[in-house]
């Protein structure tokens, strides 16, 4: 083996020429079932030091869109090198596969070798990299977006905590600004989409599928459940779950004394209080947080403290970063990354637990030998973040270390269940849009897929919220969604986690310690299991029909009845 760097920054400035050599010389080495072992420890080493790179180059990018030189690093990493990096990659995957060498806990990551064997297409190599830049073109577009605010300039998310005031006409001025953007960039934003759509139906062309849907599945690995199951799910969502977040709508209207709800009434606090505000700093955000993981175990505040001594949190929403949040591993330090968009809302402390979850993860697998085998699917991952929401939620009180009182936090907790339960036909609306997109020639259409989403929307949601006049600020919404621009059909796995983190939280509730060692024992587990075991391992089981999925969404309501707030 060519001698690796030592150094976790060591690739920071590679180019393909640098990172050639490593794929060539293991490529070449001869393998038996004497020396394999050392053969896959040297590739695991070697793609460690890689992903590793192109991450801390990501996150430097997303952390600021507007530093043309983190913007060339990026493209680097995702346009120049990953794609034919990737490319090496199922050559290796072959040899394995081809030697025949197995062993139980590697048997997972075998089986999705062969599966990207069988996708990969050398002709979708430049494609990747097409897609590569497009996504940097939509984090430019959406980062240099502002609104003015009385006389300041604001971000879209900085719209978000004036929409939890209990002025009502602040609240709507707040909502029609945070989506002014994105209507007046609409056509800008479905032009780099068309873009995207027409890459990856090539791409799955390319690969032997008839739409771009069915490889997306396949290139996923998803070998437990099916798009057929994806349909199961979003019917499930309007028997089972539809009518419970009628009734949670209910209660709010009923509550805010109003005739009809409007979009801009869903965020303040039906009982007129003050909006949460959790923290008056980043610094204060960040402090407040170990202290809530040691109630379920020391290991957890000190793998926070960890990431926050090194650097590894970007928390605050400012001008030129990019949306949304991630938590992101850095796989030869075995540390985790976590990026986010705080703005002293309730909302800030979720995604907070929702990210650490997955930190927690990265940290819970750092025994694991090869990175090959530490990442499960996003089902599992997903099971990390959202039940640690759940798990972390009855410490987030002063008391505890967090940030509320005990009031502040039965309002806190009411809004997490009462999201959990809402989330769902937010998740149904998202895969199906990607579902219909995809496998309908209209798909290319910008109009059609507008008007869909609208469809999709009245479906999951029924017509309890009042938004007559708004389509243009409803459509943007899916604008507003990441995961259709750089994670397609990411999203599916994030209705199914909740189901598996609800069925985590019941059993919580019966036996904290026990529900929180199965959670710990599960995650240590990685990707070396298939991933109905893994969710067996955490006390759960894979749910795709309306009872299962009524079940918890009955739990959630019986809970919601006995807090008075």
């Amino acid at each position: 083996m060519l001698a690796l760097p030592k150094s976790a920054g060591a690739f920071k400035d590679a180019t393909w020429q640098d990172v050639e050599p490593f794929y060539h010389e293991l490529q070449s080495r001869p393998i038996d079932n004497g020396n394999v072992e050392k053969w896959l420890q040297d590739w695991s080493d070697f793609e460690s030091l890689l992903y590793e790179a192109a991450a801390l180059a990501n996150f430097a990018y997303v952390c600021n869109t507007a530093d043309t030189e983190a913007e060339k690093a990026r493209l680097r990493f995702a346009s120049e090198i990953d794609p034919k990096a990737e490319e090496r990659r199922v050559k290796l995957q072959r040899r394995l596969v081809e030697l025949g060498y197995v062993t139980p806990d590697l048997e997972t990551a075998v089986r999705r070798f062969r599966n990207q064997m069988e996708i990969f297409s050398e002709a979708n190599v430049p494609l990747f990299e097409q897609l590569a830049k497009l996504s940097t073109d939509w984090s430019k577009v959406i980062g240099a977006m502002t609104v003015e605010w009385e006389g300041e300039e604001k971000t879209p998310p900085q719209m978000v905590p004036y929409q939890e005031e209990n002025d009502r006409a602040v609240r709507e001025r707040a909502f029609r600004k945070q989506f002014q953007p994105y209507i007046e960039q609409r056509d800008t934003i479905a032009g780099i989409f068309d873009r995207m759509y027409d890459l990856r139906q090539q791409i799955a062309t390319n690969a032997g599928f008839d739409n771009y849907r069915d490889y997306a599945h396949r290139e996923k690995n998803r070998f437990d459940y099916t798009t057929d199951d994806c349909l199961r799910f979003h019917e499930a969502v309007e028997e089972a779950v539809k009518p419970a977040v009628a009734r949670i709508l209910e209660r709010r209207r009923r509550l805010l004394g109003l005739d009809r709800l409007r979009p801009w009434d869903l965020a303040a606090d039906p009982k007129g209080r003050a909006p949460l505000r959790p923290y008056a700093n980043i610094e204060e955000f960040i402090d407040r947080a170990g202290p809530i993981y040691d109630n379920l175990t020391p290991d957890f505040r000190s793998y926070f403290e960890r990431m926050s001594a090194a650097g590894l949190l970007d928390l605050d929403n400012r001008k030129g970063k990019s949306p949304g949040g991630f938590c992101d591993s850095l796989p030869f330090q075995k540390l985790p990354l976590i990026f986010m968009n705080s703005v002293d809302v309730d909302e800030d402390v979720r995604t907070l637990l929702h990210e650490s979850g997955h930190a927690f993860h990265v940290f819970e697998t750092a025994h694991i030998p090869l990175v090959f085998q530490r990442q499960p699917g996003a089902e599992m991952a997903e099971v990390a973040s959202m039940s640690m929401e759940l798990l972390a939620n009855p410490y987030v009180e002063k008391r505890y270390g967090g940030y509320y009182s005990e009031t502040e936090a039965q309002r806190s907790k009411r809004w997490l269940l009462e999201k959990a339960i809402q989330f769902f036909t937010h998740c149904a609306s998202v895969d199906a849009l990607q579902q219909w997109m995809y496998t309908n020639p209209e798909g290319r259409d910008a109009d059609a897929r507008d008007q869909k989403w609208l469809e999709l929307r009245r479906r999951f949601e029924g017509d309890t919220v009042d938004w007559s006049g708004l389509d243009r600020e409803r459509i943007a919404r899916w604008y507003y969604q990441p995961h259709f621009f750089d994670y397609p059909f990411y999203y599916i796995e994030y209705g199914i986690a909740q189901l598996g983190a609800l069925q985590v939280w019941r059993n919580s509730t019966a036996d904290e310690d026990r529900a929180v060692r199965q959670y710990r024992e599960a995650l240590a587990l990685g990707a070396t299991r298939p991933l109905p075991e893994l969710y067996r391992a955490a006390g759960a089981r894979l749910i795709f029909d309306s009872k299962g999925m009524g079940e918890l969404v009955e739990l959630v309501e019986e809970e919601l009845s006995t807090l008075d707030n």
